[in-house]
């Protein structure tokens, strides 16, 4: 199977919970692709180089050997780019992968801060609450009193009532 540039621009990946950053990955694909685009052009080049040689050797069979060494000196020098873009593209995802573990420890420890501010919220409001009960129950309380009073100077107005009806 044969990979070019334009695989590389389209492939998608699946997004998932705590997966990687998608615009990351778009940049370092396209990243990849313009790279890739590159050798595949160098690629071309060189082959077209080694199809020109040996149509030479063809025509001037006294230069084979010059031709012979030059052909491999150019499938040497296209072994070694591929091998500096191997490379290549080993640090390149070696960097990517430190900064997804680093934006995941980041994202671990935001988490936590979260759960943290949470407990102390779900505490606040327990507190909260319970100062909301207080004050209703001393309202309350006092709602009692005030009835308490009213009925005692009802009595106290009933009883001067019959002690005057009486006198």
């Amino acid at each position: 199977m044969i990979i070019t540039s334009f695989d590389i621009r389209e492939r998608q990946f699946k997004v998932k919970f705590r997966g990687f950053d998608v615009r990351e990955v778009d940049s370092f694909l396209e990243y990849m692709a313009d790279s890739f685009n590159d050798l595949e052009n160098r690629n071309d080049n060189l082959e077209k180089e080694i199809l020109h040689l040996k149509t030479e050797i063809n025509k001037h069979p006294e230069h084979e050997e010059i031709l012979k060494q030059v052909m491999q000196n150019s499938q040497k020098v296209l072994e070694q780019i591929k091998k500096n873009a191997r490379q290549s593209a080993e640090i390149i995802v070696a960097d990517a992968e430190l900064k997804a573990g680093k934006m995941l420890n980041k994202a671990h420890n935001r988490l936590a801060q979260l759960h943290e501010d949470i407990t102390e919220l779900k505490r606040q409001r327990l507190q909260l609450e319970m100062q909301i009960r207080s004050i209703i129950e001393t309202h309350s309380r006092l709602l009692e009193m005030g009835k308490e009073e009213e009925r005692d100077s009802e009595n106290v107005a009933d009883a001067k009532v019959k002690l005057l009806k009486s006198a």
